[in-house]
């Protein structure tokens, strides 16, 4: 055995470390020799001292329930304190950024006297800051949930302004990494042995590091390439706090800004942020999408060793590869690019369209090239996942298709039926925008400057306006498209998205009426079939009976029908008696006389 960490290749630093680090993140692997730090005692990891559990990545500790309330009241405070701080510091960066005729005017007055007063309470480093810093320092500040809220927030350009999404998507950027001798302790308490009993070596130094765990490279004593994701100490108690208090907040402001759905935005955001503190999820989704993608061994998914593996503790597969964006893609053939962006097109397509399971946290330092004759592609980072429900899924399928041959009327129709109505809701209206949005995509797609995801951005954002509402799986649709879109320019910079997403999209359609897939279909709901079957010799019983009383029942007597025959039976009396005393042709009063005696006599 050997405390030598592997030379050449490269790896990414976002490899499994989670929270989505941003694109440029690479660095080259551990240089041939011992690792910085290591006993180099053949066989031996770093000494880490006694083994003790990550704090909070745990069970909790007895009497951990007596302080849970001091704990929830203290962390409310001090989110107070730094809102109130923000809505400060907002006055103040407005006030900064006046012009100087602005400043002169006398309009400006108050705003520059709040500013002055608000000014000495605030931090003394972002005292001069604007306002999309301030957001995104605070953000940080109160820790790794909110770090995670700004991370969603930073996606959401139909939503924010252009410099709050650029500034929060700094977030993305890795954190300080947790001391590798408590990192060591905590794997040891995780497997309940020793390190040294699992791993040939660790390293020291981590390939990433997140808001909730981070990455280091590793060698099982079977010898096997491995990345461990190791999550950080108290992460879970932590965000659980947190959680409590932005569902709380949630249903406040739901109250009063309805329209914009924050308890439900909330909600979402909780389930997405517990299942990534649990990575026997992101465990489970690795193998998903290993199975779903079987028939594909040109895309790679990260193998799991699941007797390495815990709720806290994730032993995967090293993927050795490289960003898109790396300049080692630049050397890539044309034939190479061309495959590469055919191949992650229809991986991603497939997922979405296909499976209806997807990588929700996609971005380009989660896609990566691997190197090969041809060159092949690999995701990482699968924590967040994505599902659509069958009907939502064809849904989805007809709505992109219609987008990619350009029917804007069917493409309307179809997201409006995805929708969720809220109160007061205007779906024709909605529906009428979304075409007339779509017809000018349509209009800037003639001039090649057309964005599938960008497009599908836009519609959705519009149903605000209208009480029109999407599930959460749509901003990570367009998030995965805008990975596709971005990432195939990048390879390609002249790359027609519409052309290749139709080829993809209508294979997947196709293969949606073959007589395999309306097969299983049709198996699918077989125990459906089979209760109706039972049930329909008495349903069409009642069915008889019904239409038996319904044609046998005779409608109840008009009262007005005998009213009008006595009207007319006296019309035709008081005629003949008038027409008898004024000697008037006797044909004509004998007439009227029958005829007042047949209606008197008729019911």
């Amino acid at each position: 055995m050997s405390t030598r960490a592997p030379a050449g290749g490269t790896t990414t630093r976002e490899h499994a470390a989670g929270d989505g680090l941003p694109p440029g993140g690479r660095r080259d692997a551990p240089p041939p020799g011992p690792v910085p730090g290591a006993d180099r005692r053949p066989g031996r990891i770093p000494e880490a001292g006694p083994v003790r559990a990550l704090p909070g990545a745990g069970p909790a500790r007895p009497g951990h329930a007596r302080t849970t309330y001091r704990g929830l009241v203290h962390r409310l405070l001090v989110v107070h304190r730094h809102l109130l701080g923000l809505l400060a510091g907002a006055r103040v960066a407005r006030a900064d950024a006046l012009d100087a005729e602005r400043r002169r005017r006398l309009r400006s007055l108050g705003l520059r006297a709040t500013a002055a007063l608000l000014r000495p309470f605030l931090r003394r480093e972002l005292r001069r800051e604007p306002f999309p810093r301030q957001l995104r320092r605070r953000l940080e500040l109160l820790g790794p949930t909110y770090v995670k809220l700004g991370q969603i927030m930073a996606i959401r350009e139909d939503l924010l302004p252009e410099a709050v999404c650029r500034e929060l998507q700094q977030l993305f950027d890795h954190v300080p990494p947790v001391p590798f001798a408590e990192v060591e302790r905590g794997i040891a308490a995780e497997l309940g042995r020793p390190a040294a009993e699992s791993f040939r070596w660790i390293d020291p130094e981590p390939l990433g590091s997140a808001s909730i765990a981070q990455a280091h490279r590793a060698e099982t004593v079977a010898g096997d390439a491995v990345v461990l994701k190791v999550m950080r100490p108290g992460i879970r108690r932590s965000i659980e706090t947190d959680l409590k208090l932005l569902t709380s907040l949630g249903a406040l402001l739901q109250r009063f800004l309805p329209r914009y759905q924050p308890l439900r935005i909330v909600e979402e955001f909780a389930a997405y942020t517990r299942k990534e503190v649990d990575f026997t999820v992101e465990a489970d989704n690795a193998e998903t999408f290993a199975a779903n993608f079987a028939d594909m061994p040109e895309v790679s998914f990260p193998a799991i060793h699941r007797e390495l593996s815990t709720p806290s503790l994730l032993t995967m597969e090293y993927i050795d590869g490289f960003k898109p964006s790396d300049p080692a893609a630049r050397g890539l053939s044309d034939a190479d690019r061309e495959r590469l962006i055919d191949l992650g097109a229809g991986a991603i397509i497939r997922m979405l369209y296909r499976d209806g399971f997807f990588h929700a946290d996609l971005h380009p330092a989660n896609l990566l090239v691997l190197p090969g004759d041809p060159p092949t592609i690999g995701f990482v980072d699968l924590g967040m996942a994505g599902r659509f429900e069958d009907r939502t899924r064809r849904r989805m399928l007809y709505y992109y298709h219609a987008l990619v041959t350009r029917d804007v009327e069917g493409a309307a129709t179809f997201l409006t039926d995805m929708a969720s109505l809220g109160k007061g809701a205007d779906p024709d209206a909605f529906r009428r925008a979304v075409i007339d949005l779509s017809r000018r995509f349509v209009t800037r797609a003639e001039r090649g400057e057309f964005s599938i995801a960008q497009l599908i951005l836009e519609s959705v954002g519009l149903g605000g306006r209208f009480r029109v509402y999407f599930p959460v799986e749509m901003t990570l649709m367009v998030k995965a498209l805008v990975t596709f879109e971005g990432v195939g320019r990048m390879l390609d910079p002249r790359l027609d998205v519409t052309a290749v997403s139709r080829r993809h999209v209508a294979r997947i359609l196709r293969g949606q009426f073959t007589l395999p897939t309306l097969s299983r279909e049709l198996l699918r709901e077989t125990p459906e079939l089979i209760d109706v079957a039972v049930e329909l010799p008495q349903l069409l019983v009642e069915a008889a009976r019904f239409l038996e009383r319904t044609f046998d029942q005779r409608p109840p007597p008009d009262p007005a029908v005998g009213l009008r025959t006595a009207v007319l039976a006296g019309a035709c009396l008081l005629g003949a008696v008038l027409t008898l005393t004024a000697d008037g042709p006797a044909a004509l009063w004998i007439v009227l006389f029958a005829l007042a005696a047949v209606l008197a006599v008729r019911k």
